[in-house]
């Protein structure tokens, strides 16, 4: 006979002496949680002579409450004759425990005299609603009543503390917790763990985790997870094994955020031994969390194909699962696939939208990431911090002033002021003065850094590269400057904007003896960046032989920009010995790259030697290289106009000729004299113009021979 049966039967045939049976009864519902069973013994409570007795009355709302059954519990309390304080603690914890927080509250102010119990319920039930204000309130003014604070109040303390980040109430309560009973509790030591972690004090919680005498998976799970959330993730994996080794079986929980931890440290190797892990146990292989972490993991270590594996076998999904596909495949430069994944989608949220958008930015499709934007605006997603670093980037690559404008206007609208905490946007104001720069506003990205609350060291880094690309050298290197007097110290990116300044400015000595610091003042081993930015900086200064020497003595293998630089810088000096070795050189790391042949190609004709003209242009034409045509754009009231080198089909371009060749005059008149350049100016002349200048050139070698 089942329980259900048995009770029926008893309520059915028993006459009970006292009430004890009965509540042996109303035990047996609250296991099954059964409120059909509690309400037929109810029934049968009220025919004897036991229906008011304060005991049995107050098993019925434990019993009701328990079961989620907030109405019947609240009737029977009203209508009891006499209460005593169990009878109020009953029903209040049937509130908190269902939610009713301010039912709760109005009850607990009439209570007469409220106990440790009442106290606990009221601390506990805010706490895990995330009303932690009210929780630590409660908790304090439980303390003023000279209540013993215990395990449970404590516990639902430091969530509280842990929800609000609250690291001054924490510490004090760290300090009650050592001074009483229960400073060796396990559970008391995990809160404690948790609740630094939350607060991102690492330290203190592994010195909180030192300090307990017992663990349990709980206290290794908090640890785990502090290093996961707050790094170096690298001390999660470390942890990890020596739960291992301390014989503690992981869980779900363990096991999520070690994988986390791989994801983050692009750790590929350790990720797919805990893959293995997962595979053995029915209980791993169908959990949703465990499940959405491995796909991340994949994703984040560009193992696409894997993550899909995964998100294709498992049996429950969310926007969680999807989100990360979408991530993963924007991120291995998959952008059809990421849009058919996000379209595909049930439920989306910003973070599936910003994923979408990043993947088109850092694949270049500007155009796309700002559309997807004006998309999600009007199907009234709310755009995050991370919504608008986005689009600034997209702007500022597409030097979009009108859309960054809006965009500005959108970020004082939704009140992000640039500050750190919880949720920073410091990264926001960074990005604004990103595409200002960009667009060549300067002062308007001056005005930017000089409003945010708080500045990082991205944010002088941008205002350094900026003003240093758009020519304001001296102001690049006076925030520079300002910068180390504050106590700031330089990263790489600083020191390729400080070099790049230099050269702008034609700083020479300043360039070497800024160079020179990044080993001797700030500890920074130059990279192949800051090598281009000193090749520039001389070669525009015409110290050609200086820069190859530099070249020469690179640690790493040059590259086709540090070349490509000192080449042009040869073109610009008229140096055709060195012009030559470097196009050699450039032509080894990339035989189809058309620069190297057009800029040699250009350096002759410019000393007349119309054969190695020819001769360049006849290997280019061996190789199969091809001239890509220059290309350039304007926007005139949102319509974009382009034109290619030698356009013809422009509408207006009988208007637009006469106006160049009007231009061209005046600017003769004032003694400009037309330059080579890197265009289509000798490149583009036919074989039989060459060969003419090959002739006369022949002719004159004759005539001096």
């Amino acid at each position: 006979m089942g329980k259900h049966g048995f009770v029926r039967k008893v309520v059915g045939d028993l006459s009970f002496l006292d009430s004890s049976p009965f509540g042996k009864l109303l035990d047996s519902c609250v296991k099954s949680k059964s409120v059909f069973e509690a309400r037929r013994v109810h029934a049968r409570i009220i025919k004897t002579q036991f229906s008011s007795e304060i005991f049995i009355q107050n098993r019925l709302i434990d019993v009701y409450g328990k079961c989620g059954f907030l109405e019947d519990a609240r009737k029977v309390f009203d209508h009891m004759l006499h209460r005593n304080t169990f009878s109020w603690n009953a029903v209040l914890s049937a509130l908190t425990k269902c939610g009713a927080l301010d039912e709760a509250l109005n009850l607990f102010k009439c209570m007469p005299e409220p106990d440790q119990c009442s106290w606990n319920a009221m601390v506990s039930g805010f706490a895990q609603r995330d009303r932690f204000e009210e929780a630590l309130r409660f908790f304090v003014d439980m303390h003023k009543e000279d209540f013993v604070v215990n395990e449970y109040s404590v516990g639902s303390a430091l969530s509280a503390c842990a929800g609000l980040i609250d690291l001054n109430i924490g510490v004090q309560i760290h300090g009650l917790i050592s001074k009483s009973r229960y400073s060796l509790d396990v559970y008391m030591g995990s809160a404690l763990v948790d609740m630094y972690s939350k607060c991102g004090v690492v330290d203190c919680a592994q010195r909180a985790f030192d300090d307990m005498d017992v663990r349990n998976i709980v206290s290794w799970n908090s640890l785990i997870t502090c290093y996961e959330q707050n790094g170096p993730a690298g001390k999660a994996l470390e942890v990890f094994v020596r739960m291992m080794s301390n014989g503690i079986e992981p869980d779900e929980i363990t096991l999520a955020s070690v994988v986390s931890a791989c994801a983050s440290l692009s750790a590929i190797r350790e990720g797919l031994q805990i893959h293995g892990r997962v595979m053995k146990r029915d209980k791993f292989r169908n959990d949703l969390v465990l499940g959405n972490a491995l796909v991340d993991m994949y994703a984040k270590c560009k193992r696409v194909n894997e993550a899909r594996m995964v998100f294709d076998r498992m049996p429950l999904r969310d926007v969680v699962s999807e989100t990360s596909m979408v991530s993963g495949y924007a991120k291995a430069s998959s952008v059809k696939a990421a849009r058919l994944m996000f379209s595909n989608m049930m439920e989306r949220n910003v973070v599936s939208w910003n994923a979408l958008i990043a993947g088109y930015t850092q694949n270049g499709d500007n155009e796309e990431a700002v559309r997807l934007f004006l998309l999600l605006k009007r199907e009234s997603t709310w755009p995050t911090h991370y919504t608008f670093g986005n689009l600034l980037n997209a702007c500022a690559n597409l030097a979009d002033l009108k859309l960054g404008r809006q965009a500005h206007t959108h970020i004082l609208k939704h009140g992000f002021w640039f500050q750190s905490g919880e949720e920073s946007d410091i990264f926001v104001g960074n990005s604004l003065i990103d595409m200002y720069m960009k667009c060549g506003l300067v002062e308007d990205g001056q005005l930017v850094f000089e409003r945010m609350l708080e500045r990082d060291n991205v944010s002088c880094n941008a205002m350094i590269i900026g003003y240093a690309q758009n020519g304001f050298g001296t102001e690049a290197l006076e925030i520079f400057r300002k910068m180390l007097v504050s106590g700031e110290k330089p990263d790489h990116v600083t020191m390729i904007g400080v070099l790049s300044a230099c050269s702008h400015a034609g700083l020479v000595e300043e360039g070497r003896r800024y160079f020179r610091s990044m080993t001797t003042d700030h500890g920074l081993a130059p990279i192949k960046d800051h090598y281009t930015c000193m090749v520039d900086l001389l070669g525009r200064a015409g110290c050609l032989d200086e820069a190859n020497n530099l070249i020469q003595t690179m640690p790493m293998e040059p590259d086709a920009v540090v070349w490509g630089s000192l080449l042009a810088a040869c073109k610009v000096h008229g140096n055709i010995t060195l012009g030559k070795y470097v196009a050699e050189k450039l032509l080894e790391i990339d035989p189809l790259n058309s620069g190297p042949y057009v800029l040699l190609s250009n350096m002759y004709a410019e000393l007349g030697k119309w054969k190695d003209v020819m001769r360049v242009r006849k290997q280019m034409r061996q190789m199969g290289v091809i001239k890509q045509p220059g290309c350039s754009w304007i926007e005139i009231q949102s319509h974009l106009h382009v034109f290619m080198v030698k356009d013809k089909r422009h509408p207006h371009k009988k208007d637009i000729y006469l106006i160049l060749k009007i231009l061209t005059e005046q600017m003769k008149r004032v003694g400009y004299v037309p330059e080579v350049d890197d265009d289509e100016t000798y490149e583009e002349e036919s074989d039989s113009e060459l060969i003419l200048h090959s002739e006369m050139e022949m002719g004159v070698d004759a005539a001096v021979g």
